[in-house]
């Protein structure tokens, strides 16, 4: 093959992988579309240890299943291509010793009949000393040594290309050996593993803040969770206590801007009695029951200059000392703070203590709004329908296409909180089996998605009704068109007609 049909094929390789594709997708994505190309039977990425010195598969293409097995330097083809850190090329599989066959268990037939060629995937590290990453494999049927040795060569230059990629690779197998208990920021954490501390999630960003919640739940450490109203900060709270080791002990809130300045240190650190007019007898605060446990403080900016000096001390020196009193109790409390306000700016204005913000900001976790997780926003909405239609007696078994449309297009400003009133409202008013755009509140309806502009007129508004009902009934019957005229309790003859009129292809909604 002449270099430019290399040149075009690699051209096509990066244009189709998509670099902005989660990890593992992308490189997954990558060895089949090199297969492709270079008419390869099989491709495979295997990653580099450098602590345990141990070679692991980590993607592979064209094979049954991604083995568990693993090389050493030296052993088999894998193995001296990163202890000799040097390309090898196979001519023939059965013909070769150090091809050993062990990750893949290749047949007897497929040995005589499959060429090898072996890359290693390497970049400069810091002193400029090229380290090895991992392995790129490559089986073909048999060729000539000159095809093979351009194979080869267009080998290096992809594994030169996926060195970054490959490092974050070996990053990531390196950090799950020693936490197991973190999950790969790629994969989907499955909405009943999450929904068992009350979240649900899809979006690579909140797999990333739960991986960051599992590292941080086992620790003392201090959590500052900061992101807008109604995005969930307190269920997270609550899933820190959960997957902490203080699970069984008192988990205490407290909005700090639901009190006034003047009672919200008698609620944190007590009173004696006669502390104060009113003092009758004596109180513990907060931080007394939540002794042993975590304390939950919310809006942490809302707290007075007094209270927050005491929250110092109490963070710092791990005491409390009640209104009213001379003597200092001691507290073992694991702390968990949020905000929606700029602390920084706070710190700026005099508003807000450094020296306290400093001390609260040891494992910052930030949650973005919900329109910039646009993925989380269905499955928190069937999420909520499933509550709400419990809680309502109601038999609402989905969301219609164009009401998911609305969902999804809406910038929801008070996030998670106002998706579940959404749907809350949407259950209350629908007398049927799906939420139709029309069930939904106003501000998210408009005049092209509802029908109701006053220039519209009213043939308009029914079609686009018919349009939908139709939609529906064939992503239920599988594209089937006589089975969504029985459901819709009308003749073939019409559904068949409104198809055609309406230029819907039925078979788009064939799943296969």
């Amino acid at each position: 093959m002449k270099e430019t049909g290399y040149l075009a094929i690699l051209e096509k390789i990066l244009m189709e992988m998509g670099w902005q594709a989660p990890l593992h997708k992308g490189l997954d994505d990558l060895l089949k579309t090199t297969a492709r190309e270079m008419n390869f039977k099989r491709m495979s990425l295997a990653i580099l240890d450098p602590k345990t010195q141990t070679i692991d598969f980590s993607l592979a293409h064209g094979h049954k299943k991604t083995p568990k097995y693993s090389y050493t330097p030296g052993q088999g083809i894998t193995g001296l291509v990163v202890k000799e850190n040097a390309p090898i090329i196979v001519p023939v599989m059965k013909d070769d010793p150090n091809f050993l066959n062990l990750a893949f268990d290749r047949s007897p037939e497929e040995l005589a009949s499959l060429s090898f060629i072996s890359v290693p995937v390497k970049r400069s590290n810091s002193d400029g000393q090229l380290e090895i990453l991992g392995v790129l494999n490559a089986e073909m049927d048999l060729k000539n040594i000159s095809e093979l040795e351009e194979n080869c060569r267009f080998l290096q230059v992809l594994g030169i290309i996926i060195a970054r990629q490959t490092s974050f690779l070996q990053e990531e197998m390196g950090r799950q050996k020693e936490f197991p208990e973190i999950l790969n920021p790629d994969q989907n954490i499955s909405h009943q593993n999450l929904a068992q501390h009350k979240l649900i999630a899809t979006s690579k960003i909140m797999i990333t803040i739960m991986n960051q919640i599992m590292q941080v739940a086992p620790t003392r450490a201090t959590v500052l969770l900061r992101g807008e109203s109604g995005t969930g900060k307190e269920l997270l709270a609550e899933a820190i206590c959960n997957l902490s080791p203080r699970k069984n002990k008192p988990f205490i809130k407290l909005n700090c801007a639901a009190l006034p300045s003047e009672l919200l240190e008698s609620e944190l650190f007590g009173y004696e009695r006669g502390a104060f007019t009113g003092a009758a007898h004596k109180k513990k605060g907060r931080f007394e029951l939540a002794h042993q446990g975590t304390l939950f403080l919310d809006e942490i900016g809302e707290l007075s200059p007094g209270a927050q000096a005491k929250l110092l001390r109490a963070t710092q020196e791990g005491e409390i000392q009640r209104l009213g009193s001379e003597h200092t109790t001691k507290v073992n409390v694991r702390i968990i703070c949020a905000t929606h306000q700029n602390l920084e700016k706070l710190i700026e204005q005099g508003k807000f203590r450094e020296d306290l913000y400093y001390r609260l900001n040891v494992f910052p976790v930030f949650i973005p709004g919900l329109r910039e997780r646009r993925q989380d926003i269905l499955p928190l909405a069937e999420h909520f329908l499933d509550l709400a239609g419990k809680e309502y007696e109601k038999n609402i078994k989905r969301v219609s296409t164009p009401a998911k449309d609305l969902l999804i297009q809406h910038d929801w400003p008070g996030n998670v909180r106002e998706l579940k009133n959404c749907i809350e409202r949407a259950v209350l008013m629908c007398n049927e089996e799906v939420i139709r755009t029309y069930h939904l509140p106003t501000t998210l309806q408009t005049a092209e998605s509802t029908a109701t502009d006053n220039e519209l007129p009213f043939v308009d508004t029914v079609s686009r009704f018919e349009q939908e009902l139709i939609v529906d009934a064939l992503k239920k019957t599988n594209g089937n068109m006589l089975k969504a005229a029985r459901d819709l309790r009308v003749s073939y003859r019409i559904i068949n007609y409104k198809v055609k009129k309406y230029n819907i292809n039925h078979k788009r909604y064939v799943t296969k």
